[in-house]
């Protein structure tokens, strides 16, 4: 089965924030997909490859962490934007262990959330020669 391509997937357990994300950014012109847990975005991941993530830390049943672990398995180099409303270093630490750049603090400014998408989905891909995935860095 061919996979789809989709701008942003949306990962967060509230709703609120997945709307509100999935409206504002799709006026700035992206294409938003959405999940309401880790599983579900997993699953969403096996037909659509995103060229970004936005990815909340604190999910029921399966982290952000843990659902960020199996992200990298399928889609190795996609970038992730973590949004947490704690400020815990740890986490972070170990987010960016696993290639994460950026992170953004809930609440968040949505003008800050759209610049962040723009500025990484315009950086020019690069093609890993071995492995077949696009490489942002």
């Amino acid at each position: 089965m061919p996979r789809l391509a989709s701008d942003v997937l949306v990962i967060d357990d509230q709703s609120g924030v997945r709307k509100l994300l999935d409206e504002v950014l799709g006026k700035e012109g992206y294409r938003v997909e959405l999940a309401e847990s880790g599983r579900e975005a997993i699953q969403k991941l096996t037909t659509y490859t995103p060229l970004l993530i936005l990815l909340d830390m604190r999910m029921p049943h399966l982290s952000g962490l843990e659902t960020l672990q199996e992200i990298r398995q399928i889609c190795g180099a996609v970038p992730v934007i973590i949004m947490t409303a704690f400020d815990e270093l740890d986490t972070i630490t170990k987010a960016k262990a696993l290639g994460v750049r950026h992170w953004i603090q809930k609440p968040f400014n949505l003008k800050d959330v759209c610049f962040l998408v723009k500025a990484l989905l315009a950086e020019k891909p690069v093609k890993k020669q071995d492995e077949g995935i696009i490489d942002l860095r």
